[in-house]
């Protein structure tokens, strides 16, 4: 009879489990649904996303190099970007965009990683961090609280998949040597980045490691398991490591300064980051988890139990530590150690404070169990709830709902009216856009001088820069932006600053512009497509041909056609 009530009791718990591990795999389910709902009339994020990764996820499929050689180009961009800075055809998210349209890729993508973000987090909090059966509520909400954060969609998993990877990896530290653990570190490289995330925790872990062996002994499975991950993301990255070792001609990632913060902005900076996070990295832990994490640590000292809750303190400090060594990458005390060793420009390793999402939420968890124990359940469960009502309202329907729609952000039904209207083949003309992002018109198949993208030749660095020379001239921070980084090969304007959307709301026209559109022409670029109209077309050697409306559209086209330089 005991034994019976005690399967009874068991299976009981169980249910229980089970019905709040479901919940919160619904809840995740419920956050993707708007974008299969809505479809092209969903809102989301333009900067680093719309501006740029979907456009290039479909400017490669249509390229036909998608297989293509680490010597292939594609001419629609910049008459031959290379193939190698579109990444690896290896990734997850690049076959979502080749098999299914563009919205629903993205919507397929964020349900996908914040699923895996939920179990990851789950799994490494019930395993390694909060094993007690009555804490199931807190390791189901933080979990869920996780998965719900606003990553940067074209990461995939970078970060968020790094619960996951840690709670197979600590498995095999501990002896367990399932297939489970080896399925994770051999699925994890398909749909994350190794440069965006990935490389920051790999290299943390060997960290962890050497000081693991150096404590105890030589864990070899541990570091066997993480030399395998490493090599397969090598071997999925095989194209940038092919541009980081072997290629010889100079990019744009040459010219990259990143060190000029004195130390006051460092310390800002640094502060900043703690409170606020990163807008790639998006924790959104200070109204919740910052205030109930420095209540726990009182709790902490006042209790004295710096012994049995030693992972909580050593958490607070590399969260501080993470934050500080993000600030002051950009510390303008590198430079001698960035001109004696230049490859430190050419990779941002600032990025170790990708770690800190995984690293707050832990806190978080382990923050909340102190209070609990502390005090009562009340204030844990409002605290999980109110953290829960902060990520719904992060939700990019409600954050980006004042900006344009997908439909409205590509327009392409009036690029269609373009293309007719222009009435020659895309291939033969090069064109560039002014108050609008140039991964518009490359989304709708046009060929365009301009661009954003990670990296490209230096040599067309240099070119393009002359079409904008004047501009640059007029304005220190544009000049800068452009000369010390380069990412964004735009057409830029003084009159405009760094602002590269003008919808059709804005009543802001180009008054003062000087582009030295000769250059222009010779590099192909027959038509200008302005957000704004340009009062001094005419001193610029633009006519313009026509102005574009069309309701679905966030802008006013308007068609400049670029004419050569009259010779007397």
């Amino acid at each position: 009879m005991h034994i019976f009530h005690l399967l009874l009791k068991n299976n009981s718990e169980w249910r229980g489990v089970m019905r709040l591990f479901t919940c919160g795999i619904i809840i995740v389910c419920l956050h993707a649904l708007p974008y299969f709902l809505l479809g092209e009339d969903a809102h989301m994020r333009v900067h680093d996303n719309l501006d740029s990764n979907i456009a290039w996820y479909r400017v490669l499929v249509q390229s036909g190099e998608l297989f293509g050689s680490v010597h292939a180009t594609i001419p629609q961009i910049i008459g031959g970007l290379p193939r190698n800075a579109y990444g690896t055809e290896f990734s997850g998210i690049v076959w979502l965009h080749a098999l299914f349209p563009s919205v629903y890729a993205y919507g397929l993508s964020q349900l996908l990683t914040r699923l895996f973000a939920f179990i990851g987090m789950y799994l490494l909090l019930k395993t390694h961090v909060l094993k007690e059966k009555e804490a199931e509520w807190i390791r189901v909400g933080v979990a869920l609280a996780f998965a719900l954060t606003p990553f940067w969609p074209s990461g995939m998993l970078s970060t968020l998949g790094m619960p996951l990877a840690l709670w197979a990896l600590l498995n095999i530290r501990a002896g367990d040597r399932s297939l489970k653990n080896y399925v994770v570190l051999t699925l994890l490289p398909f749909y994350s980045s190794f440069v965006l995330g990935f490389f920051f925790f790999l290299s943390a872990m060997f960290i962890f490691w050497a000081f693991d062996a150096w404590r105890r002994r030589p864990n070899v499975p541990l570091l066997l398991a993480l030399i395998y991950m490493t090599v397969l993301y090598l071997a999925i990255e095989y194209r940038l490591v092919h541009s980081f070792l072997f290629a010889t001609e100079p990019t744009s990632r040459d010219e990259y300064v990143h060190a000029r913060l004195p130390l006051w902005r460092s310390l800002r900076l640094t502060l900043k980051n703690y409170m606020f996070g990163h807008t790639h990295v998006m924790t959104i832990h200070t109204l919740i988890i910052l205030p109930i994490t420095l209540i726990a640590l009182y709790i902490v000292w006042r209790k004295t139990w710096w012994q049995q809750e030693r992972l909580f303190w050593q958490l607070h400090i590399v969260n501080v530590a993470l934050s500080a060594w993000y600030a002051f990458w950009f510390y303008k005390g590198w430079l001698p150690a960035t001109e004696a060793f230049p490859f430190l420009d050419r990779f941002n390793f600032a990025r170790y404070h990708f770690l800190r999402p995984m690293v707050i939420y832990v806190l978080f968890a382990l923050s909340l169990r102190i209070i609990w124990r502390a005090w009562d359940r009340g204030v844990v469960s409002f605290a999980i709830a109110s953290q829960l009502v902060v990520a719904m309202l992060f939700h990019e329907q409600i954050v980006y709902r004042d900006k344009p729609t997908f439909r409205a952000f590509y327009a392409e039904k009036q690029f269609e009216q373009v293309k007719r209207y222009i009435g020659k083949p895309l291939h033969t003309y090069r064109v560039v856009s002014i108050g609008m992002h140039p991964a518009i018109a490359q989304y709708n198949g046009f060929y365009t001088l301009d661009t954003y993208n990670n990296f490209y030749p230096l040599s067309y660095k240099h070119q393009f820069r002359k079409i904008i020379a004047s501009e640059l001239a007029k304005n220190k921070k544009l000049k800068q932006y452009f000369d010390e980084w380069g990412g964004r090969c735009y057409i830029f304007v003084d009159e405009l600053g760094k602002h590269y959307m003008f919808t059709k709301q804005s009543n802001k026209r180009i008054r003062h512009v000087k582009l030295h559109t000769d250059v222009l022409y010779d590099m192909g670029g027959r038509y200008v497509f302005s957000a704004l109209p340009i009062d001094n077309a005419k001193e610029n050697n633009l006519k313009l041909l026509r102005t574009f409306e069309h309701d679905e559209s966030a802008w006013n086209i308007y068609l400049y056609e670029v004419e050569r330089e009259k010779t007397t």
